[in-house]
């Protein structure tokens, strides 16, 4: 047993060595467990029959559990985080309504963007897309409420499931449509209109990252694309800059390489017969 206690020793210094918060302090930390359970339970309030509860899903225990991880996260945050968790907790609570009309656009989007869907129920039964979907708006009122930590939790809870990368702090308009999903990449800044349509593989991400005089990444400035209304993106698009801007109307093929704006009414594609990677109809964009 000596060698077991080696080796403990070991993994005790090395954690106190490594300056993690919760190695530091030994404070309790949110529960990845209980968010997914909040999730199911979530889901299965705003849509009964089509998600089995974990635990009791009525509004009050999970308006409960939600203000224990609130407080946690808001405890263990870096940055002072001066939210009350009941209040917040209540307030995400009020904002169900908004978030289950939100996905019963999207549901229709998908619904009629497939015609591989037989009925609406089929989109929520089996879909990746719409599951993503429905987790990112959760955990997007969440961010949007300034709660550290759980919307993340939220968002990579679906991201394991799905296959499908929503940053909680995209911002994204109604009837949204993702098909097939795997490999799918929003990023935090990313602002998609109504009415678009992914298919899988696409990147909405970063062009490169500003760095502080310490060689660190600049947060909490635009760092990824604008998607206006009514635009398709096809398989294996990547679509990167925060001054990057894809106009109304305009159709993304597949594997094209975007680092640039695209007018409204474009129609970009791949071409492998010429020396440009793309080509464009229509006036050429601002630029980035």
């Amino acid at each position: 047993m000596k060698h077991l206690e080696e080796i403990k020793t070991k993994l005790d210094r090395l954690g106190k060595e490594s300056g993690l918060k919760a190695t530091e302090s030994g404070d309790p930390i949110p529960s990845r467990v209980e968010i997914r359970y909040l999730v199911m339970d979530i889901l299965s309030v705003l849509f009964p029959n089509y998600f089995a509860p974990k635990k009791d899903a009525s509004l009050s225990l999970i308006e409960a559990r939600l203000a224990r991880q609130i407080a946690m996260a808001c405890h263990f945050s870096d940055h002072e985080v001066s939210l009350d968790p009941e209040d917040t907790a209540r307030e995400f609570v009020e904002q169900l309504p908004e978030i289950k009309r939100l996905l019963l656009t999207d549901i229709e989007a998908l619904y009629e963007g497939d015609p591989a869907a037989k009925i609406r129920d089929e989109v929520i039964i089996c879909y990746p897309g719409f599951y993503a979907i429905a987790v990112y708006r959760m955990a997007h009122v969440l961010y949007e409420m300034g709660v550290p930590l759980l919307y993340r939790m939220m968002t990579e809870y679906a991201h394991e499931r799905t296959g499908v990368d929503i940053h909680a702090g995209a911002k994204i308009g109604e009837y949204f449509f993702i098909d097939h999903g795997t490999g799918i990449v929003i990023g935090e800044t990313t602002t998609i209109g109504d009415h678009v349509k992914l298919y899988q593989g696409v990147t909405l991400g970063a062009k490169s990252f500003e760095l502080d005089e310490n060689g660190n990444p600049i947060k909490n400035i635009k760092r990824h694309p604008n998607i206006g209304n009514n635009v398709v993106i096809y398989a294996n698009a990547t679509i990167l800059g925060g001054r990057t801007f894809i106009g109304d109307n305009s159709i993304i093929g597949a594997s094209t390489w975007i680092i640039e704006s695209v007018p409204e009414g474009s129609r970009v594609f791949y071409s492998a017969d010429t020396a440009k990677a793309m080509e464009f109809w229509g006036d050429y964009g601002s630029g980035i």
